[in-house]
């Protein structure tokens, strides 16, 4: 699957033939973080987005209703083109689902947010292992102390991806990510998991656990899965996510976010 095209791929999970985590697939095209809110709530949860950028980095907001979008991708459609989706109401996560054709609403705003899978291509490129992406596992997450900003109804602690480096490449992995802020910059915390508030390193709140090494520190990046849970602690009505690790992979390319910064990239 890694070695077929960003289109290809979209093409099999439209087709209900993939439904897995996407870290390593696509190599050089941008996944995103997706999160799909009423028109009436999509001010605020811009806005906080623009409060947590670090972990939110917002790259593309549709119209009210808007289902396919050719700013992401040629083919895309939103309501198809993500291997797994979370459906949210009030109580918390419903179910999970492979398809939101018969979910869509009119009034739905469609969010895509900067994901971490986007910079790994970066680090295995200047010859870093990426753990996550050699055991071909999906990258652990976890729920940390650090509370984001919140912005009307949207709230939530900070969200952070781990990624094991030797301790003597960190300051390389942090060079390395630093150039693409839109998705996520350089990590937020780098040594023990204890500073952040995570108890077990070996039980991430998402995704899979991953060997830490001898000589090995965990490095921990500002993550997207942050916007999952400002979203389900709102208590909206009804609202779509992603399933964690489970992203929208677009035809645009990862090099073309190296040392961007501003949101005018907006629409791309």
């Amino acid at each position: 699957m890694n070695q077929r095209s960003a289109s290809e791929i979209r093409s099999a999970i439209r087709a209900g033939k993939f439904q897995g985590p996407t870290s390593g697939l696509a190599p050089g095209h941008v996944q995103v973080n997706i999160a799909i809110v009423p028109a009436s709530e999509a001010d605020d949860f811009e806005a906080f987005c623009d409060a947590n950028a670090r972990a939110c980095a917002l790259l593309y907001r549709s119209r009210p209703g808007e289902c396919l979008l050719p700013a992401l991708g040629a083919d895309i459609d939103i309501r198809t083109d993500v291997p797994r989706y979370q459906l949210h109401s009030p109580g918390g996560v419903i179910e999970e689902v492979t398809d939101i054709r018969k979910h869509w609403r009119d009034d739905f705003v469609t969010f895509a947010l900067g994901c971490s899978f986007s910079f790994e291509e970066a680090l295995i490129s200047h010859g870093l292992e990426v753990r996550n992406v050699s055991d071909g596992c999906n990258v652990p997450m976890y729920r940390t102390v650090r509370r984001c900003q919140s912005v009307g109804r949207f709230a939530a602690r900070l969200v952070v991806s781990m990624r094991p480096f030797p301790s003597e490449t960190l300051d390389q992995a942090y060079s390395v990510c630093a150039r693409y802020p839109l998705v996520h910059g350089a990590p937020v915390f780098a040594g023990d998991p204890a500073e952040l508030g995570i108890a077990n390193i070996r039980r991430p709140d998402f995704g899979d656990a991953v060997q830490i090494g001898r000589g090995e520190e965990p490095a921990f990046w500002a993550c997207g899965v942050t916007a999952i849970e400002a979203v389900r602690n709102a208590g909206l009505d009804f609202c779509i996510t992603h399933s964690p690790g489970h992203m929208l992979i677009t035809d645009r390319l990862n090099e073309s976010l190296a040392g961007i910064t501003a949101r005018e990239q907006l629409g791309w």
